[in-house]
């Protein structure tokens, strides 16, 4: 007899559904994932600890097989499209996996709708968040319908808009809304509401209001975000003709989120939206140390982005761990905005040859590529109070972890197949570069990877300034590090030193 819980999640290829599964997984909580398009899961950390099956909610039968022997049901569908009549498939939706959960003995559904204030007229995709809880609501099974605002962390539409609004516009053009109160709320919390119900006893049959523990203007928290993100706090002047259609335009313009995203997003912050109940706590009380703040929110997940950025690339960061974390089936719109130069080569020379050369690098033994470029780079990180070519390197030949070089500091060492360089010149935004090696039939594989973190305009507008420079440095670089010749045929004078981007 089974004894475990098991949970289906629907949603599972969107923002929270795929940050739920792992944590169920780690509350001890069978899963059953229920994907559309089960192949957009072939790269998630948890593929192989769930269960995977394929369909549609508006397919019935599809919904009947999926509730089978499943304990509780994660509804966490929602459509961002304002094409065709999404409210009746909506509808359809819910109704049939109302009705299959009936069918399969489920325990309770918990549904992630939107926080809305008491109005009559809500916005389309509001008014059907609010819809759909309401079927699911007066269905035979007991329903749990949380009611969340402004979820913050990476990938959230919402989150991703401010990120790039913030990041993009020096002053800002701003429709009224931006003066309206809203309650965050940080994905680490909206998830520990969502698993706590899979558990608990009784039969909860309403919705529950969920926030953070701060009421802020929206152009608030598009500021506090700046602060976050190490940039100055922006001019927001809120202009009374800007409309929500003609402002998700204007964020289509200027962001890379989508106008069909951008659409619902703006036309549900018409209204304050803010917490009116605190019921949940008396189920699911707040944990010792409190709600996260909306800062501390912002903060988590900067600090997680760059540390999945540094360890793989960004659409490939599968590294789990934290629900702030990239995920392979995040949209391409989200996460911090990133700039890689990425060159591999394939070579005759062996991995040792190869990594004497990485090893060695910087200092008295240049860096392998238009050294007058690589030391007018230097004399400009000196010239603006920056520590220049001054520090060379402490070993000609070896390297550990902490020490300087040149203009930038060993981060990470793997001795013969991976060094981590993070710059500490004088650049608008963050940057590494990465130089790794690994064995092949025929010799061996190199890889260079140079990753800039653009620090707002200012930071966008230096990488693409130095780019023309990159087919010339990096290809330089990388063709000389990977070549069969002995090294000494390939060193510099002491002059060089690097660009970051």
């Amino acid at each position: 007899m089974r004894t475990m819980t098991k949970a289906l999640v629907t949603g599972v290829t969107g923002y929270v559904g795929g940050r739920l599964v792992p944590e169920l997984l780690a509350a001890g909580i069978e899963v059953r994932a229920f994907a559309r398009t089960p192949r957009r899961l072939a790269d998630v950390p948890w593929r192989d600890d769930v269960e995977v099956v394929g369909g549609d909610l508006v397919d019935a039968a599809a919904c009947v097989r999926a509730c089978a022997g499943v304990d509780v049901v994660y509804y966490l569908v929602h459509s961002m499209s304002a094409r065709g009549d999404f409210e009746a498939t909506e509808s359809e939706a819910a109704q049939n996996v109302a009705r299959a959960a009936a069918a399969q003995g489920v325990s309770r559904i918990v549904y992630l709708s939107g926080l809305h204030p008491d109005v009559e007229r809500l916005s389309r995709h509001l008014h059907s968040r609010v819809a759909v809880g309401r079927i699911l609501l007066a269905g035979p099974v007991p329903a749990v319908v949380l009611q969340a605002g402004i979820v913050i962390g990476s990938g959230s539409a919402s989150f991703e808009m401010i990120r790039h609004l913030s990041e993009v516009l020096p002053y800002m053009p701003a429709p009224r809304w931006v003066r309206n109160r809203v309650q965050p709320i940080a994905i680490r919390d909206v998830l520990r509401y969502l698993v706590a119900w899979a558990e608990l006893p009784g039969e909860v049959n309403r919705t529950f209001d969920i926030g953070g523990p701060d009421v802020l203007r929206y152009g608030q928290m598009m500021n506090a975000y700046a602060v976050e993100a190490g940039l100055p706090q922006r001019a927001i002047a809120a202009l009374p003709v800007l409309t929500p259609w003609l402002a998700a335009q204007w964020v289509n313009l200027v962001t890379p989120i989508p106008r069909d995203v951008a659409v619902p997003i703006i036309e549900s912050l018409q209204h304050d939206c803010v917490v009116q109940e605190h019921d949940i706590d008396r189920f699911v009380p707040p944990p010792p140390e409190g709600l996260l703040g909306y800062r501390a929110a912002v903060r988590l997940a900067l600090r997680r982005e760059a540390e999945g950025q540094v360890r793989t690339s960004w659409r490939d960061a599968s590294v789990a761990g934290a629900s702030s974390d990239p995920i392979p089936s995040d949209p391409d719109w989200s996460g911090h905005t990133v700039y890689v130069d990425e060159r591999t080569i394939d070579s005759t020379a062996t991995p040792a040859q190869v990594w004497e050369r990485i090893e060695s690098i910087g200092g008295e033994n240049g860096w392998y590529s238009f050294p007058l470029a690589w030391a007018a780079r230097g004399w400009l990180d000196r010239l603006v109070g920056g520590v220049g070519l001054r520090r060379g390197r402490r070993d000609a030949r070896r390297l550990n972890t902490g020490d300087a070089l040149d203009f930038w500091r060993v981060e990470s060492i793997e001795r013969g197949s991976s060094l981590r360089l993070r710059a500490e010149m004088r650049v608008p935004g963050r940057a590494w570069l990465e130089l790794e090696v690994a064995a092949t039939a025929h010799g061996s594989n190199y890889r260079q990877r140079a990753v800039f973190f653009p620090l707002g305009l200012t930071g966008r507008l230096y990488w693409w300034s130095m780019k023309p420079f990159h087919g010339v440095i990096f290809s330089g670089m990388a063709s000389r590090l990977a070549a069969p010749e002995p090294l000494g045929e390939h060193r510099q004078t002491p002059s060089a030193s690097p660009s970051p981007g």
